[in-house]
């Protein structure tokens, strides 16, 4: 969420001040990759959903040992999709005005939404091999479908913007917007990405068992970390055949960032959950307590006309640093309002 709420732009802003390889390396890794290959902006929205997969079974089991009945459960799983859905169609769409085909009906809530209700549901009524089991199905179908499926005009196996299947599957049965993430290079927003995501939430979930079994702390990070360098290995091995494609959510693509998350995870956990070290998360945590919120919050207030109310005059005086002022500025009013919720305890959750 960091990244999301401005720390990216704030640390691209950089090279515009100080212009040197590293500013530049780091400039480009916030940048999304336009088709082939990986940038460090690409493991974004794969790891919040990774990392939501793995939360869902700390929230279904909490809600089972607080004595909820399965029906009650199912029903805030429904509405907890629902409301999400809803969300990312008023910010999609620029609001509810049902001019359908301007409407955007797959986009990154959508996909939040879309891969909560499926691990939900698999965490209700499986046990984890049977969600291992389908987690490696999706990842085989996906790529079966993308490499022998032949689609009018181009032909089997063809991974291209124009000539792919999903772009193709969108074209035909998407009600609204056609997504943008074959034509224009935007957000990997189809049909059949959306739905590949939900593999990362699975894989998420599977990590989720394994951090809340009764294992020692050290134990958990070990497996977390061996579990990382497997999948990074298998997902960059098969990228060679089947190419990392952020926009397509290709099925080597999503085993590369669960690899890059298990290790992520395996470091944080270590240093705040085994070795006690959280004082200095505190900035990230209060980020972390509201995400939802900003999230919407910046899809419908300037948070940049804010903050050069602020920091107008400092920008005119400020010579080679003004690139990086006005970022910086609406990173922090982001921040403090944040703060604001979380020092009175106001967590808005969906």
């Amino acid at each position: 969420m960091f990244w999301i709420i401005g720390g990216g732009i704030v640390f691209r802003s950089l090279v515009l001040i100080f212009n040197h390889p590293v500013t530049a390396f780091i400039s480009r890794q916030l940048k999304h990759v336009k088709w082939l290959g990986f940038h460090f902006e690409d493991l974004i929205m794969p790891l919040f959903i990774f990392i939501m997969g793995a939360a869902v079974p700390f929230s279904i089991s909490k809600r089972l040992e607080r004595g909820q009945s399965r029906g009650r459960i199912h029903l805030h799983i429904i509405k907890r999709t629902a409301v999400l859905y809803l969300l990312g169609v008023l910010i999609g769409s620029g609001g509810l005005h049902f001019n359908w085909p301007e409407m955007d009906w797959v986009g990154v809530l959508h996909r939040i939404a879309v891969c909560y209700f499926f691990a939900a549901l698999l965490v209700m009524h499986t046990k984890w091999q049977t969600q291992a089991i389908v987690a490696g199905a999706i990842l085989l179908l996906y790529w079966a479908a993308l490499t022998l499926v032949p689609v009018p005009g181009h032909g089997a196996g063809v991974i291209t913007p124009a000539g792919c299947l999903p772009a193709y599957i969108d074209q035909q049965f998407l009600p609204g917007k056609i997504s943008e993430a074959f034509y224009g290079y935007g957000d990997s927003n189809g049909i059949l990405p959306t739905l590949a995501s939900v593999s990362t939430a699975f894989l998420g979930v599977l990590t989720g068992y394994w951090l809340h079994s009764n294992r020692p702390g050290n134990h958990k990070a070990t497996g977390l970390a061996l579990a990382g360098l497997i999948s990074l290995s298998v997902g960059y091995a098969w990228g060679c055949v089947f190419p990392i494609i952020r926009l397509l959510w290709t099925s080597s693509m999503v085993l590369f960032t669960a690899g890059l998350s298990l290790l992520l995870l395996a470091l944080f956990y270590w240093l705040i959950d085994v070795r006690g070290y959280k004082k200095w998360a505190f900035f990230f945590i209060v980020i972390g307590a509201n995400p939802i919120t900003i999230y919407v919050l910046q899809s419908v207030v300037d948070f940049n006309a804010i903050a050069r109310l602020f920091v107008i005059g400092i920008i005119q005086y400020a010579e080679f640093l003004k690139p990086l002022i006005l970022p910086l500025a609406a990173l922090v009013f982001k921040w403090l309002l944040l703060w604001f919720l979380y020092r009175r305890k106001i967590f808005l959750k969906v």
